[in-house]
C-alpha cells in the first residue's frame, strides 16, 4: 500500500467506542415513543447509516418508509423526523461513555506525521461530527470530512467521491477503515483499497466478503500497514 496518499476513516466503532452509547439512545427513543425496543443485535446493524435510513429500517411506521430508503410519504417523513429529533435528545444527554479507542489518537498523530492524509467519511449528522471532533481535539489532524447529511448514506460511495474531488485524488491512492460493511461496501463499490477493524459492529467473516486489503483486530496492527 506504498502509493496511498489519504486515509479515510469511519467514526463509530472504528476511532470511538460510542457503539454502546447509540445502542441506549436508539433504545430510549423507542421506549420514549412507544415502539418495540430493537435488540442491540438489530442496532448494530444500522450503525454507520445515515438517521433517516436507520430509523426506517429500525420504525417502519408504514409501508412507505419500510423499505429502508429513508423516502416515505411526507407524513412518515415527519414521523422520522421526530425520531431522529429525541435520538439527538438522547445522545447529548445519555452518560454511556463512549471514549476514542485506545491507541487512535496516536495511530492518527503518527501517521499525520509522516505526510499521510486523514480524512473522516461518516453516518454522523454534521453537528454531531463537529461535537466529537473538537470533543476530542482532533479537528487539526484531519484535511477534510464529509457527514451523512451531506451526501446520500453508505453505503452509496457519494461522500468518498467527494472528498477524493476535493482533493484531486483516485480512488487508488486512498483507502478506507471502517468497522462495518457498509464502510467496506462503500468503498468497493468505487474499487477503494479498503481496511476492516473488528472492534466495531461487524465481524471479521462480514468485513471480508467485501475483499479488503486486510482485516485487523488492534490498533496496532493497523497502524502498521501504512
Amino acid at each position: 500500500m506504498q502509493d496511498i496518499r489519504l486515509a479515510i476513516f469511519d467514526w463509530d466503532g472504528t476511532l470511538m467506542d460510542s457503539v454502546g452509547r447509540i445502542v441506549a439512545c436508539v433504545q430510549g427513543v423507542a421506549r420514549d415513543c412507544e415502539l418495540a425496543v430493537p435488540a442491540p443485535t438489530q442496532i448494530r446493524q444500522i450503525i454507520g447509516l445515515s438517521l433517516d435510513v436507520a430509523m426506517s429500517r429500525l420504525f417502519p411506521l408504514s409501508s412507505g418508509s419500510g423499505s429502508g430508503s429513508g423516502s416515505g410519504s411526507a407524513f412518515d417523513e415527519r414521523q422520522i423526523a421526530a425520531l431522529i429529533d429525541r435520538y439527538r435528545h438522547h445522545y447529548l444527554h445519555d452518560a454511556t461513555p463512549s471514549p476514542l479507542f485506545s491507541g487512535a489518537g496516536e495511530l492518527l498523530h503518527d501517521w499525520r506525521s509522516r505526510g499521510l492524509q486523514l480524512a473522516v467519511a461518516t453516518g454522523k449528522s454534521r453537528r454531531g461530527l463537529d461535537r466529537v471532533l473538537d470533543e476530542t481535539g482532533l479537528r487539526p489532524l484531519f484535511v477534510t470530512s464529509r457527514a451523512a447529511d451531506e451526501a446520500r448514506s453508505k453505503p452509496d460511495p457519494l461522500m468518498l467521491e467527494q472528498i477524493l474531488d476535493e482533493l484531486g485524488l483516485s480512488p487508488r491512492q486512498a483507502v478506507m477503515i471502517g468497522d462495518s460493511v457498509h464502510d467496506m461496501a462503500m468503498a468497493e463499490a468505487i474499487a477503494m483499497p479498503r481496511i476492516g477493524v473488528t472492534w466495531g459492529v461487524d465481524s471479521r467473516d462480514a468485513l471480508s466478503r467485501h475483499g479488503p486489503v486486510a482485516v485487523v483486530d488492534f490498533m496496532a496492527a493497523l497502524r502498521a500497514l501504512l
